[in-house]
């Protein structure tokens, strides 16, 4: 088991590394490696694209603390969480760090007025949906057992609602 310390510096490790490199590397190379930005700063679409890359930034890190914490572990296959997390914005959506990323994106899109990203945007989600499908749902089931799959039959995959779930992970 990680001390605290490792698993925070492992958490702002992964941070960089992954969604680093989905939100700043890929779109810097996307853009041809030159970020122009139009002189509309003020610009409707702009100031929106701004807000929801900081609220994509704030779930996203909402969502990370509660993977340290509560999980015990990080949101990678080198430390996976010793505890289904089901507090905070995982009681109202099963993937709210993918759409913390996902806001990020498209912000970023709005900012930018980049139809380049916005098809990039659309492409990582689709590959996460399948990820997550394939791949992440499976693998928590067999690791987290009933307490998921009760999970999972009162939080919806992509859509918020209404907490439905205890933060004690009992359904």
């Amino acid at each position: 088991m990680l001390s605290k310390a490792i698993r925070w510096f492992g958490a702002l490790l992964f941070t960089v590394l992954v969604p680093g490199t989905v939100t700043v590397a890929l779109p810097y190379y996307i853009l041809g490696r030159t970020l122009t930005f139009d002189q509309q700063v003020g610009a409707l679409a702009q100031v929106g694209g701004l807000a929801l890359l900081l609220v994509g930034f704030a779930v996203y890190s909402w969502c990370l603390w509660d993977f340290v914490v509560a999980g015990r572990g990080l949101p990678s296959p080198v430390d996976h969480p010793k505890h289904l997390v089901v507090r905070g914005l995982y009681r109202y959506v099963r993937n709210p760090m993918y759409l913390g990323v996902l806001g990020i994106l498209l912000g970023e899109v709005l900012v930018l007025r980049s139809l380049a990203l916005l098809q990039y945007a659309a492409l990582w989600f689709l590959i996460v949906n399948v990820v997550v499908r394939v791949y992440e749902e499976p693998n928590l089931s067999s690791r987290f057992g009933h307490s998921y799959d009760q999970y999972c039959r009162h939080v919806r995959r992509w859509i918020p609602g209404l907490p439905s779930v205890r933060s004690d992970g009992a359904g």
